[in-house]
């Protein structure tokens, strides 16, 4: 499988609304329940009304578009990455997911991964 480094770097806030998170950037990932709205954006676009923001995030895409009948496709990478002593944060989209690794851990992340047969595009 092949997965794709993204460019940027990235923070996960917890905003108190919608209104400041800047839709025209390239990523920014929403979720909103009844306890709260969570929004991943480019650390350059980290909105000012953060009620909490955990930046120093790096992400990896995996590549093509995924079938929702595909099985274990997070749950391999997680525990690869878990056996390695790296936590993620998981984004899925329609087409396909997206996996956050802290900055600290990123390098060895994609390292670990390749070491397992996924492919660096």
């Amino acid at each position: 499988m092949e997965i794709q480094r993204l460019k940027y770097d990235f923070t996960v806030c917890k905003i108190d609304s919608v209104e400041r998170a800047d839709f025209a950037r390239d990523f920014v990932f929403l979720a909103k329940t009844d306890d709260e709205i969570s929004l991943v954006c480019e650390s350059s676009s980290v909105p000012s009304n953060a009620i909490a923001a955990e930046a120093g995030w790096k992400a990896l895409k995996i590549s093509g578009i995924l079938d929702f009948g595909m099985i274990g496709v997070i749950a391999r990478i997680a525990n690869i990455l878990a056996q390695a002593g790296i936590s993620v944060f998981v984004v899925s989209t329609y087409n396909t997911d997206y996996i956050f690794i802290k900055a600290i851990n990123f390098d060895k992340g994609v390292q670990t991964l390749v070491g397992n047969g996924y492919v660096l595009k």
